[in-house]
């Protein structure tokens, strides 16, 4: 399907008036610079000149011709042809946000090449044959003056093709919306980057005044040899770029900062940080943005504690659910994950591990969903086959996780839920893995499992008292469990036993 032309057209129509707005003034100043020069030729010099000037300037605008019309072709094709898929589309926005750097090339290569070189070359060998009287270093400010103008017409070209883009950008996003439902975008990309965009805008800013003033000053002194001359206008010129080049740095700086600043804590947004807002450095526009900023970061803050909250609630709810099967293990699910939680301490895991590993130990036993009620909740000795079904409650419990949406967000959990029935020596279940290959939620659920399983009561036993279970662990170290982990948990339950006892 083609895009509609009225929007290409448009487009075309203002860079060609940005062009002809940008010329005009690059004329004024050349024009203005002309002026200064104080030639007093015969006529037939001037038409020499003049010459020169409308050869160079035919060669300048034929090849700033040949250069816009390559790089407007890939824009002008999309919307002239079918667009047909979505990296098409994706080539030309990327090629249309490039368009103003492309600007200052084609304005720069054609004025230094179409025009410089040329009428340089011409004026030269004029004055070599004599067809032209002026001093040879006339041709030389000259040309200083047209690599001054061209600067600026490209300056200028650069910041009015950037508004040009615009509404042509917006075209395209809608176009590729309606017609592939995919949004273009840079992804992040800096074509430009600000620092350096700012950097030359102000010094050329700061310096072409200077340096146009420099120039038709030197087109008026009779006597370049005069003492001191060459010396003070070197001086002169110098201290005025010196500090036009520290001011644009300095305002690049005090721009570039606070955009940095923003640019970091969006960063930390983007993986989930949402701790610390941006400081508020600034007193100028800037102060309203690390405002804004922080403002919309505490309502991203308040909104994560609600989800977190309603998380907590689901996983939680599934437990008690889980747990309201059989009366016997109700609350073992919350009680096995404070103790994994206390054990995520005492190892100094990272909290958003410790958090993890929480929800993990909720939903440990969650495969049991899966299992009948005749064999779950059976109060005799389970035979081999009934023992086979509960040993697949771990895959059970992890299909179950598998299934729910997003998978990225399960996927902490599943390690845990699917491992928690491993033994250290591997002789545990489902997969039978062995030591440090049994993931680390796996080995600190097992003993937070196995610890809430002794001690409490069950239809065909009454629970353990916690002395005998910490004995159980503390033999089962290395060969059930792991003994490091086991180690924390004994260890923790003596210390805790001490301060209660103590008077």
């Amino acid at each position: 399907m083609t895009i509609p032309l009225t929007v290409y057209k448009t487009f075309i129509s203002r860079l060609k008036l940005n062009y002809a707005a940008g010329t005009l003034l690059a004329v004024i100043a050349l024009g203005s610079l002309m002026i200064f020069a104080p030639l007093d030729l015969p006529r037939e010099q001037y038409v020499w000149l003049i010459g020169v000037l409308v050869l160079s300037l035919c060669i300048m605008f034929t090849l700033e011709w040949i250069v816009f019309s390559l790089q407007i072709r890939p824009i002008r094709n999309c919307f002239l042809a079918e667009v047909d898929n979505f990296s098409t589309l994706q080539n030309v926005y990327i090629r249309t946000h490039r368009l103003p750097a492309l600007a200052v090339k084609r304005i720069l290569g054609p004025h230094l090449f179409g025009l410089l070189l040329p009428a340089t070359i011409l004026s030269i060998w004029l004055i070599y044959i004599g067809k032209l009287s002026i001093p040879y270093y006339y041709v030389l400010l000259a040309s200083l003056g047209v690599v001054l103008v061209a600067g600026m017409h490209a300056l200028i070209e650069f910041y009015m093709t950037s508004c040009t883009i615009r509404p042509i950008l917006l075209e395209l996003s809608g176009w590729s919306l309606r017609l592939f439902g995919k949004e273009l975008t840079l992804g992040g990309r800096v074509l430009i980057s600000i620092r350096r965009k700012l950097k030359w805008s102000f010094f050329l800013i700061g310096a072409f005044p200077l340096l146009l003033y420099s120039l038709a000053v030197q087109f008026r002194m009779d006597d370049w040899s005069a003492a001191g001359t060459w010396q003070w206008a070197v001086l002169i010129l110098l201290i005025g770029l010196g500090f036009s080049f520290i001011g644009s740095w300095l305002l690049t700086r005090e721009t570039v900062l606070p955009i940095q600043h923003l640019y970091e804590k969006m960063a930390e947004v983007k993986v989930g940080y949402l701790r610390n807002g941006a400081s508020d450095l600034f007193s100028d526009e800037f102060s309203r943005l690390v405002s804004g900023f922080n403002h919309m970061l505490r309502g991203i803050k308040i909104q994560a504690e609600r989800n977190n909250q309603l998380l907590e609630s689901y996983f939680a709810t599934l437990a008690a659910a889980l747990d309201a099967r059989d009366p016997y293990t109700a609350g073992h699910s919350l009680r096995v994950a404070e103790y994994a939680v206390g054990i995520g301490l005492l190892a100094k895991l990272p909290e958003e591990e410790i958090h993890d590993l929480r929800k993990s130990a909720l939903l440990h036993d969650i495969g049991k969903i899966g299992i009948r009620d005749a064999v779950l909740l059976k109060e005799g000795r389970l035979t081999e086959e009934e023992w086979e079904q509960i040993k697949q409650h771990p895959v059970l419990g992890e299909a179950i996780l598998k299934q729910i949406e997003p998978a990225d967000a399960m996927a902490p959990f599943l390690p845990g839920v699917r491992s928690h029935h491993e033994r250290y020596d591997g002789k545990g279940y489902p997969d039978g893995l062995q030591g440090e290959d049994i993931p680390l939620f796996g080995r600190i659920i097992a003993v937070a499992d196995a610890f809430d399983a002794m001690t409490s009561d069950r239809p065909y036993r009454k629970g353990l008292d916690e002395q005998q279970a910490i004995s159980i662990l503390e033999e089962g170290r290395g060969t059930q469990w792991d003994p490091h982990i086991a180690q924390l948990f004994v260890d923790s339950y003596w210390e805790n036993r001490e301060k209660k006892q103590a008077p």
